[in-house]
C-alpha cells in the first residue's frame, strides 16, 4: 500500500484553492473490474484516468489482473486507491470500507441469460446439464443473479468460467456453449459490434450501473477532487476528448459520462449478497 502512505504525506501540500496537491511523487491504483480483455480495458481507460490523474495533480494507474478474481483480490488487498467495481458488496468485503463515489450515467444494469438466435433453447428449464459460460465467479449480475435464478429454479448446469463478459459472448457466438450469462449492456454493444444475433431467455431485476469507490483511507478532499474531475469531464472540452478516444477505443456510439453517487444507492447489492442461495459468497 506503498500509494496509502504517499497520500498521507500529500495533504500537507494540499492545496484547498485549486483542489490539487502542490507536488506530487507516486502515482495512485485505479483497480477496472475485467468486462473485457486487459488490452481493451487499458484502451479505453488509460485516457480517461490520464485526464482525471492530471486534473487533480494526482497522476491515477490502471491496475488489474488478468482475470477478475485477480483484480478483486488487488482492491481487497488496498492496491487500488479507486476501483471501478461492483464486487466489494459482499457481506466480507463490504467491512473493508470502500465507499461509493461515482458511476456511468445510463440505465440500471441486469443479468441476462441469452442464448444463439438460432437456438432450440426456449427457456431457462431448455438448460438442464448443459454447458453455460460465465464471466467469472466474481462476476455480479454475470454470475451471481443468473446462478440464484438457475439454482432457484431448480436447474444445474455446467459451468463454463471465460474470464471475461466479452469472453462469455465470444463463446457462445462460436457455438462453445449452449448460453451465456452476461451483464445486458454490454451484450448489446458485443452484439452491434459483432454482428451477433442472440436471444435473451432471462433477465434480472436492475440494479445501479457499476461504480467507481474510493478507499476509507483516501483524504476526503482527494475524493472530492477526483470525484468532481470525473464529473466535470463532459463540460471540458479536454474532457470530452478523453471520452471520445474512450469510445473510439470500444467503437461504441455512446459516450460515457460519470455521475455524482452514494454509497447507500447500492444497499440493493448487499441485500442480495445476504439471501443469495449460490454457494461460496466471497
Amino acid at each position: 500500500m506503498r500509494w496509502y502512505f504517499f497520500v498521507l504525506a500529500m495533504t500537507v501540500g494540499w492545496t484547498p484553492a485549486t483542489g490539487a496537491p502542490a507536488e506530487t511523487e507516486a502515482p495512485l491504483g485505479f483497480g477496472v473490474i475485467n468486462q473485457r480483455s486487459v488490452t481493451l480495458t487499458a484502451q479505453a481507460w488509460n485516457p480517461i484516468l490520464g485526464y482525471v490523474g492530471k486534473k487533480v495533480g494526482v497522476p491515477l494507474v490502471l491496475k488489474m489482473g488478468r482475470t477478475a478474481p485477480e483484480t478483486t483480490a488487488m482492491t481487497v488487498r488496498g492496491e487500488h486507491a479507486f476501483a471501478y467495481t461492483n464486487h466489494m458488496f459482499t457481506v466480507d468485503r463490504d467491512r473493508l470500507g470502500y465507499k461509493v463515489i461515482l458511476r456511468m450515467q445510463g440505465e440500471p444494469i441486469r443479468g441476462a441469460i441469452v442464448v444463439r438466435d438460432d437456438s432450440p433453447v426456449r427457456s431457462v428449464a431448455d438448460l438442464k446439464d448443459a454447458r453455460v459460460a460465465f464471466p467469472s465467479r466474481e462476476a455480479f449480475v454475470g454470475y451471481w443473479l443468473p446462478m440464484d435464478h438457475l439454482l432457484k429454479s431448480g436447474v444445474r448446469v455446467q459451468e463454463v468460467f471465460a474470464g471475461n463478459q466479452e469472453g462469455a459472448m465470444s463463446q457462445l457466438q462460436f457455438g462453445e456453449v449452449a448460453a451465456a450469462a452476461v451483464n445486458h449492456k454490454l451484450l448489446s454493444r458485443y452484439g452491434q459490434r459483432e454482428g451477433f444475433r442472440y436471444r435473451v431467455i432471462w433477465t434480472s431485476d436492475p440494479y445501479l450501473d457499476v461504480p467507481i469507490v474510493a478507499h476509507p483511507s483516501l483524504p476526503p478532499r482527494l475524493v472530492e477532487a477526483v470525484r468532481a474531475a470525473f464529473i466535470g469531464m463532459a463540460e471540458d472540452p479536454a474532457g470530452r476528448r478523453a471520452l471520445q478516444a474512450s469510445a473510439e477505443a470500444l467503437g461504441s456510439p455512446e459516450v460515457w459520462r460519470f455521475v455524482r453517487a452514494e454509497d447507500a444507492e447500492y444497499d440493493n447489492y448487499r441485500r442480495f449478497y445476504r439471501t443469495t442461495v449460490v454457494k461460496g459468497n466471497p
